[in-house]
Parts: structure tokens; C-alpha cells; sequence
């Protein structure tokens, strides 16, 4: 059985990590509710890289280095050099609601979800999610629509496939990427168990890719589980927390870190943070990107 560890966790100021990203040597992350950019080394060392006047969602680093990442609730996009950050696309024609989870590619462009209804004003759920391709220039164009809470993001190593996971469709859904960063040719990758639209079973959020093309999956539910291409699931890590991101890091790339936390409604989580980052050695190395 794989052993969990705790990294850090609420008693350090932790609020909700999310977008979990491996760079430089350290864990980059979101605590969204603490409206802070973060990361910590594998000994613990906890450090704030950004303060931010509104809550962030979607993160990633692009080839030259530099930080890319959301407003979630303005659906604006900002990136960093490591000293200032500045606004590069406005997207609020195009996602409706609320950023959720975005993933650069090798070229530098910009994948970034919108969840679709308003989950947060207690909207009922409804598959109109989109993801929205930010370009270098700023240019932006929906790419994928009627999607179920579109969430987590990977793009296989020859940056030819982007998978994505649909959090109430219980699912991850293949595009192929096309050389203009289009998407084509959509399928499922993964069915997993759960009733679509409901919170039931695993409720895909964040993911990330494995050397033998299988999936990580933070299940928003008590679990992480491995998927591979068709639905078979071949190992599933249970937890005290429910997990709602995932990223492999480590010299070697075999460590799985893992955001998690007892609760993803905000009342709860401002009144009693259980957030932590948990992590655990797994024998086959992570791929692709993140």
C-alpha cells in the first residue's frame, strides 16, 4: 500500500490549493481563498510568491519561464516575469461564469476553462462549460463547448492530444490539437463511475499524466484514483481528505503531491480551513504536461 504524507496543511495558513505545478524544484500553487500564489520545496518550506487582490484559479508556466494565470470570477488572464504581473486577455465574452483549471502548451498559448453555470449562486448544474484558447497575443477563441464543469487539463508528450476532465460528467474527454491550437476529434478517454450532473461518485478535478499514458485523478471525493485510456481503474489511494488536485514532481518525477481538503464550499473553508498537501512515491515516473 502506498504511504500518504503529509507536506503541509491549514496550521501553516493554508485555505484551498489548487493547480498544483512542479517548477524550478519546488511545488507552485493556488490557495485561492487566501488569494495568494505559493510554493513549497519537498522539505516543507512554505513560501508566498504573489498576493493577489481577487481569487485566482487556472496556472501554469510557459516555455520562456514566465507565470500565466486567472481571475477566476473577472475571467482575466495575467502573466508574471517574476516582478510585476499584468493583464494579457480579457475572456469574459467568452467564459460566462468562472475560470476553472488552465494548462500552456509548448507554444506558449493558453488553455483555461469555464465551469458554465453558476455553481456558486446555486445554479442547477448544466453542460455548458467551454475552453477558451488564449493565444500568445492575447487573442482568444473558444476552442471545446458543452462541456460538464470542465476542470483539470493534460496534454500528452507529443503535444498532440489534450485531455480534459469533466468534473460532473464524471469523464475525461480526448481532443486532438490541431497546429493552430484548435481541438478536434473529441471522445471519451475515460468514463468513471458517478451519475452525470450529480455529486456522486468520482468527480474528476485535477489530473496528471503517468509515463505509461494512464491518468492521476483527485477524484473531489475522499480518493485519488489511476485511470488508464478506456476506464479501467488500477489503483485507487484512499484518504482523509477529499483530493482536488494532483501534480508529479520530485528529481525523478515520482512524487504524486496532492491538494486536498475536507470541503470546497467557501463558507466552510473560511470558517475552517482543513486544507493540506499530501503526497506519495509511485513506481512509474509522470509525463506530458504539466
Amino acid at each position: 500500500m502506498m504511504k500518504v504524507t503529509t507536506l503541509i496543511d491549514a496550521s501553516q495558513g493554508l485555505k484551498f490549493t489548487e493547480s498544483p505545478r512542479w517548477h524550478t524544484g519546488e511545488l507552485w500553487f493556488l490557495d485561492i481563498h487566501d488569494r495568494r500564489i505559493k510554493k513549497v520545496s519537498v522539505h516543507g518550506a512554505l513560501e508566498t510568491v504573489l498576493e493577489l487582490p481577487f481569487l485566482p484559479n487556472s496556472l501554469g508556466f510557459r516555455p520562456d519561464g514566465s507565470m500565466i494565470f486567472g481571475d477566476g470570477l473577472n475571467r482575466l488572464i495575467y502573466t508574471w516575469n517574476g516582478k510585476e504581473y499584468q493583464q494579457v486577455a480579457d475572456i469574459g465574452h467568452l467564459a460566462k461564469i468562472c475560470l476553472s483549471d488552465g494548462i500552456p502548451d509548448a507554444q506558449g498559448r493558453f488553455y483555461v476553462g469555464d465551469i458554465g453555470y453558476n455553481f456558486l449562486g446555486g445554479a442547477e448544474p448544466s453542460p455548458e462549460g467551454v475552453l477558451v484558447l488564449v493565444r500568445t497575443d492575447g487573442q482568444a477563441s473558444i476552442v471545446a463547448e458543452n462541456l460538464f464543469f470542465p476542470n483539470g487539463m493534460v496534454i500528452t508528450p507529443d503535444g498532440k492530444t489534450l485531455i480534459v476532465a469533466e468534473t460532473l460528467g464524471h469523464c475525461l474527454t480526448a481532443f486532438d490539437i490541431r497546429e493552430d491550437g484548435t481541438l478536434e476529434n473529441r471522445r471519451t478517454f475515460a468514463q468513471l463511475p458517478g451519475t452525470i450532473g450529480v455529486e456522486d461518485g468520482d468527480r474528476p478535478d485535477g489530473i496528471c499524466l503517468d509515463a505509461e499514458g494512464a491518468v492521476w485523478v483527485a477524484t473531489a471525493g475522499p480518493s485519488v484514483v489511476r485511470v488508464k485510456e478506456g476506464g479501467e481503474i488500477t489503483q485507487r489511494i484512499d484518504l482523509q481528505n477529499s483530493a482536488y488536485a494532483v501534480m508529479f514532481g520530485g528529481t525523478d518525477r515520482k512524487t504524486l503531491f496532492i491538494c486536498t481538503s475536507h470541503s470546497h464550499h467557501v463558507p466552510e473553508i473560511l470558517q475552517g480551513p482543513s486544507a493540506r498537501i499530501e503526497f506519495l512515491k509511485t513506481d512509474i515516473p509522470g509525463a506530458g504536461n504539466p
